[in-house]
C-alpha cells in the first residue's frame, strides 16, 4: 500500500507539473556549450539572422577608442557570419554606427544607426538589390537622439528606442522614448515613461511590447572618465547617479499605442539589460549586463527566471531559422557567440 501511495503521489505531482506549464526538457541542454565565433574591434551588437541563415551584427567602434596610428577613426561596421563556411566578412562599412538590426517579413534589413559620427536614423535595406532607404531620421522637425534597438509587429509596424549613450552631437529630442513607424511612413512617439529605453521586443501574441531601461546616468560613455590631454590623461572617479535599470511590459493595443503594465524585473542597483528577443513560446531571452551576474537570462512572460547562460557582458541576442531555429546567437564584449538550445525562436510569419 505504501508503494502504491508513493506512486500515486508521484503521478499527481507529474500531472500537476505538466498542466502548470513546466517544460518537458530544459531550455538549455545539459551539455550545451557556448561557442565563440568571431572577435571584432570594440563592441558587437544587434545580432540578427536573415531568412537565408546568414548572421549579421554591428561593431560599434567608439570614436574615442577605435583610433588608428594615423588618427583615422573606424567608421562603424556591419559584419556578416556564414554558418556554412564559418567565415566572417564585412557587409557594410561605414555602418552609420549601426546598433540594433532586425529582418522584416519580406527579408528586408532594418537598422538603427546611432550617434558618435553615425546616421541617427532608421534605415531599411532591400537585400535583393542592396539599396537602402531612410525610414526615420527626425521627429517634429528635430533629429533623433540615437536609435538603438528595433522590433516589428505582424502589421509591419516598426518600434524603435531612441536613447543617447555616447556621441558629441547635440541632443535634440526632449525625451528618450520609444517610437512607432507605420507602413505609410508616419512616425509616432508612443512611450515616454520607460526611463532610458534600450532593448525593445514585441511578443509573439502581439499583445505586449517589452522595453528595457538601462539608465547609466550619462549621455557620453567614458567622456567623464579621464582628464588631461591624450598624451597625459589621468583616470578620475566621476560619480554618476544611475536611473531605472529594469525590464518592463507594456500593453500593446490594436492601434499601435502602448500602456505601461508592469515592471517584470528590477535590477537596481546593478546594471540592467541591453537587447532581448522572444522564443516561439513567448519566453524572453535578455542580455543582462549586471557585473555580478552577466549573461543571457531567460524569463517567462511574467518575469520568472527560467534559465541562465553565463557570458561576458552581453549586448544582444538573435535566433536562427529553419533547422537552426533553436540556435541562439549572442553578441557580448567585442565578440560573437552561439549556443544550441531546446526552444526555437520566434520570427515574423
Amino acid at each position: 500500500m505504501l508503494n502504491r501511495g508513493i506512486l500515486a503521489i508521484a503521478l499527481i505531482f507529474t500531472l500537476f507539473s505538466l498542466s502548470s506549464g513546466e517544460a518537458a526538457e530544459p531550455i538549455v541542454p545539459k551539455n550545451a556549450a557556448l561557442e565563440k565565433l568571431f572577435e571584432g574591434i570594440v563592441l558587437t551588437e544587434g545580432v540578427a539572422v536573415a531568412p537565408d541563415g546568414l548572421v549579421y551584427f554591428s561593431d560599434i567602434t567608439f570614436s574615442h577608442q577605435a583610433v588608428e596610428a594615423d588618427g583615422s577613426i573606424h567608421a562603424g561596421h556591419i559584419w556578416k557570419f556564414d554558418p556554412r563556411t564559418m567565415k566572417t566578412t564585412i557587409f557594410r562599412s561605414p555602418s552609420g554606427m549601426s546598433n540594433g538590426i532586425k529582418f522584416d517579413a519580406k527579408g528586408n534589413m532594418l537598422v538603427c544607426e546611432g550617434a558618435d559620427f553615425g546616421g541617427r536614423r532608421v534605415t531599411r535595406t532591400d537585400m535583393k538589390t542592396g539599396m537602402s532607404y531612410i525610414v526615420a531620421a527626425m521627429f517634429e522637425g528635430r533629429k533623433l537622439n540615437s536609435p538603438n534597438d528595433i522590433t516589428i509587429d505582424e502589421k509591419d509596424r516598426l518600434y524603435f528606442s531612441d536613447p543617447r549613450y555616447l556621441g558629441h552631437e547635440t541632443i535634440d529630442q526632449p525625451v528618450m522614448a520609444v517610437y512607432r513607424i507605420d507602413p505609410d511612413g508616419s512616425i509616432q512617439r508612443i512611450i515616454t515613461d520607460a526611463g532610458k529605453p534600450n532593448g525593445v521586443c514585441v511578443s509573439p501574441d502581439q499583445k505586449t511590447i517589452y522595453v528595457v531601461s538601462n539608465d547609466n546616468g550619462t549621455t557620453g560613455i567614458e567622456r567623464l572618465a579621464t582628464v588631461g590631454d591624450s598624451a597625459a590623461s589621468v583616470a578620475v572617479d566621476v560619480p554618476l547617479r544611475k536611473g531605472a535599470m529594469s525590464l518592463m511590459a507594456y500593453d500593446l493595443h490594436e492601434d499601435g499605442t502602448a500602456t505601461f503594465r508592469k515592471t517584470l524585473v528590477d535590477y537596481s542597483p546593478e546594471d540592467g539589460p541591453d537587447g532581448l528577443i522572444c522564443d516561439a513560446k513567448g519566453n524572453l531571452y535578455v542580455a543582462v549586463r549586471a557585473e555580478n551576474r552577466p549573461g543571457i537570462v531567460v524569463y517567462s512572460p511574467k518575469g520568472d527566471e527560467l534559465a541562465y547562460i553565463k557570458t561576458e557582458v552581453p549586448t544582444n541576442v538573435g535566433f536562427g531559422w529553419g533547422d537552426d531555429a533553436n540556435m541562439l546567437y549572442i553578441t557580448a564584449g567585442s565578440s560573437l557567440y552561439r549556443i544550441r538550445l531546446n526552444n526555437k525562436g520566434y520570427h515574423l510569419p
